[in-house]
């Protein structure tokens, strides 16, 4: 009876993964942005560079871009958790939340 919960954490953090490794090109795409003299209030999905919102998969739901705000979604199967990152002005450091912290799904 203990296995099957740790298995099942398990199971969902694994899949979480494929959420975090999603919002690498946006992250990329915003530090960019911002070095190159956007405004974090201008940046979006589709604007600067910054790709458009992609296609959900079995186990993400979504990635928004809003004024900078990374704010990836993960799919039903792993209860719609977020992972968000949020960059300084000029994009040289993020900062991470989201309910994927309280899950231990991601780390600082």
């Amino acid at each position: 009876t203990i296995a099957i919960p740790s298995y099942q954490q398990y199971t969902k953090r694994a899949r979480f993964a494929e959420v975090i490794s999603a919002t690498g090109v946006f992250k990329t795409a915003v530090s960019i942005a911002l070095q190159e003299g956007a405004t974090l209030s201008t940046l979006s999905n589709g604007v600067s560079g910054i790709p458009a919102e992609p296609t959900p998969t079995k186990n993400l739901g979504s990635i928004k871009v809003v004024k900078g705000v990374i704010t990836a979604t993960g799919s039903d199967l792993v209860g719609r958790a977020t992972y968000i990152l949020t960059p300084t002005a000029d994009g040289s450091a993020w900062t991470m939340s989201g309910t994927c912290k309280q899950n231990g799904w991601c780390n600082d």
